[in-house]
């Protein structure tokens, strides 16, 4: 039993702490993604930065993968252990939220469909990237990812379906970002100030990434 606290716990430990990385690149990735509003020469300018630069990409693109696959692959073994130590009775034998809210309860679905976004994001942007820059007629054009983001938010179905994965990010960061602190042992007099600063968090960077596909949904790119 011993044995078994001690795995459990350094699972939550590292999945807190991959969880925090995520975090952050999902701040960073938000900060470049405003510019193609406010700024496209920027956004332009920062884009081709982060797709050309070697650091970025043999060092910390590497470490962003691993971080996501070690976040993700760390939840489902501890949902599968907290299964397996309910003698697989699920939470609403427990009388659900009573024990705690819909969306501690529901964190397994709401990574799932987070990681699949996270699959059509790659689908929509990492490969074409990678297909334009290794095969490309012109891989150094650093004008073309404006034009290729809003090119991507013009059908609606996949508009509304970003829409929805952010929905549900805000849900799965909402539990995940505070308990991220609890897990690494964050409790003093600034424990009410990070729950706050991480419930705003888990609202705005999303309604953030919303607000930019339906801007760019419906102000596409004429020629």
């Amino acid at each position: 039993m011993s044995a078994l606290i001690k795995s459990s716990l350094a699972r939550k430990v590292v999945m807190a702490l991959s969880g925090l990385f995520l975090v952050f690149f999902l701040g960073q990735h938000f900060v470049i993604n405003v510019t193609s509003v406010i700024a496209p020469d920027t956004f332009n300018s920062w884009s081709h930065f982060m797709g050309y630069n070697p650091l970025v990409q043999y060092v910390l693109q590497p470490i962003l993968i691993l971080g996501v696959i070690v976040h993700f692959v760390m939840g489902f073994m501890l949902e599968l252990q907290n299964r397996a130590a309910r003698g697989g009775v699920k939470y609403a034998s427990y009388k659900g939220s009573a024990n705690a809210s819909w969306i501690s309860r529901n964190m397994l679905i709401s990574g799932a469909v987070v990681l699949a976004f996270l699959g059509l994001h790659f689908y929509d942007f990492w490969f074409p990237e990678m297909t334009y820059k290794y095969f490309g007629d012109n891989p150094e054009n650093a004008t073309r990812y404006l034009e290729e983001t809003v090119h991507k938010f013009e059908p609606i179905w996949r508009t509304v379906l970003y829409i929805i994965s952010f929905v549900l990010l805000a849900l799965h960061l909402l539990h995940g970002f505070a308990s991220s602190f609890q897990t690494m042992g964050v409790n003093n007099k600034y424990s009410s100030a990070i729950k706050t600063f991480t419930k705003v968090y888990a609202i705005a960077i999303p309604l953030g990434f919303i607000l930019i596909a339906i801007y760019h949904h419906l102000n596409p790119i004429t020629h």
